[in-house]
């Protein structure tokens, strides 16, 4: 998977994203806290540094990029290295499946979710936070792609795009949050949480079989 390549060059970097915008960061953390409530026995699918998965959780964690799952298990994930679209676990192993900031990289979205589908447990649910395409910082990113090596390879997304692909990946109930009002380099507390999707450039989804 190409697109892991700045994950494994700019691991600092990435890790110095998080201590710079802190507030942003935990105003993502709490939104998805909502949707993630009794993670059960959980993987994060694309656990970068598992700045998301340990906050939230999970005991699993999965990325192509060796540098990432390094800081990963640092912060106490069991760490698999492996691509979305191809999952080595077994059907039906996990009540919780996580994917934060992961579903604009990963090179199938459809085959991602139903690999994610098929590791769940019946009553499992799949949690996806992400960067809303349609959203102003979405719209920002999309501008500023080429200045920025962990997005000049992204594709962005829609919520009502992520909703289809998991009707078609058999999902069938969902659950949204949002927040991010900001551009984050101007977030100096945290923001606001609310139900829904439209207004906060951070989406939270939610969805069960």
């Amino acid at each position: 998977m190409p697109k892991s390549e700045p994950f494994e060059r700019y691991t600092d970097r990435y890790e110095g994203w998080f201590d710079a915008h802190e507030a942003a960061y935990q105003s993502e953390v709490e939104a998805l806290q909502r949707l993630v409530t009794q993670p059960g026995f959980g993987i994060e699918i694309g656990v970068g540094s598992a700045q998301f998965a340990a906050p939230l959780g999970m005991q699993v964690g999965l990325d192509p990029a060796d540098d990432m799952l390094v800081r990963a298990r640092e912060r106490g994930i069991n760490v698999v290295k492996g691509v979305a679209e191809s999952l080595p676990f077994r059907n039906g192993t996990f009540d919780t499946a996580l994917l934060v900031t992961t579903i604009c990289f990963v090179d199938d979205i459809p085959q991602t979710l139903a690999e994610a589908r098929r590791v769940l447990r019946p009553d499992g649910s799949l949690v996806i936070g992400y960067i809303d395409t349609d959203s102003p910082v979405g719209q920002i990113y999309q501008e500023k792609k080429s200045e920025n090596p962990f997005y000049r390879e992204a594709v962005f997304v829609s919520t009502d795009e992520i909703v289809d692909a998991l009707e078609v990946a058999g999902f069938s109930e969902f659950e949204f949050v949002q927040t991010i009002y900001h551009w984050p380099d101007e977030i100096d507390e945290r923001e606001p949480i609310e139900e829904g999707y439209g207004d906060g450039s951070f989406v939270g989804i939610k969805a069960t079989m």
